[in-house]
């Protein structure tokens, strides 16, 4: 997997950067996107380039498709191609469905899935042209199931879109040889939720404990191995069990 060149959105922080470290750290080149974590997405960079590796930070707010052409434009600029693009950005927020803004529900969409949509149709073109690309996005450990959702519905509905778009992407892209796959994960660690909440939330994971980040590693490794060529279009749950 060395000599490749990776575009991370959400590489500053949680699952992103331990993706971009992990990455460097096998010979990639990494382009980190962020839209408002630009300390954290520098120290990255810092430790990439303290390694001997080699890393920008772009800010850019790829839920606008003029700016996600930019962002793929100045990568490709930068380093001459992107093999990977790995949509790691997703925010969400709680709140019961009858109380939810138009502004909320719009950002969930917004955020989670149109970025994925407008990265890949800038990316594709030069992956085509290489006949070689990977594309990675997050679902939700449950989102395949069509449940009822009644705290983090428009993230859920998101997150279904995430796995269809997925889907269709692949069947677009494999005979160009590009690989479009989801990863899915449940509750990890990830840094951003209180460590007492995690707590209470292993006792409903049949594994009985919360995923760390290295596990979601392992899983974006095997999705951009040569042992994956052949998988494309899949959804892989990474929840110990949970939400299946």
């Amino acid at each position: 997997m060395s000599e490749r060149v990776a575009l991370i959105t959400g590489g500053a922080r949680g699952i992103g950067r331990g993706v971009a470290l992990d990455l460097a750290k096998e010979g990639w080149t990494i382009a980190i996107c962020y839209r408002t974590s630009q300390l954290e997405a520098e120290e990255v960079t810092r430790t990439i380039e303290g390694q001997g590796g080699k890393a920008v930070a772009i800010q850019s707010d790829v839920s606008k498709p003029d700016d996600a052409i930019r962002l793929v434009e100045q990568v490709e600029k930068t380093y001459g191609r992107i093999d990977v693009l790995i949509n790691g950005a997703g925010p969400y927020h709680r709140v019961p469905l009858l109380e939810e803004t138009p502004e909320g529900w719009s950002e969930m969409f917004t955020n989670n899935l149109d970025p994925i949509f407008y990265l890949a149709k800038a990316v594709a073109p030069g992956m085509q042209a290489r006949k070689y690309g990977r594309i990675i996005s997050f679902g939700m450990a449950n989102a395949d199931k069509m449940e009822a959702q009644t705290h983090v519905t428009a993230h859920y509905i998101a997150k279904s879109g995430v796995l269809i778009l997925t889907r269709t992407l692949a069947k677009l892209l494999a005979p160009h040889g590009i690989t479009v796959n989801a990863i899915s994960p449940g509750f990890v660690d990830s840094g951003s939720a209180p460590p007492e909440e995690l707590a209470g939330m292993a006792k409903k994971i049949p594994a009985g404990y919360i995923g760390g980040v290295q596990d979601v590693v392992q899983a974006v490794r095997y999705f951009l191995s040569d042992d994956a060529r052949y998988v494309t279009g899949a959804n892989l749950h990474l929840s110990g069990g949970w939400g299946i």
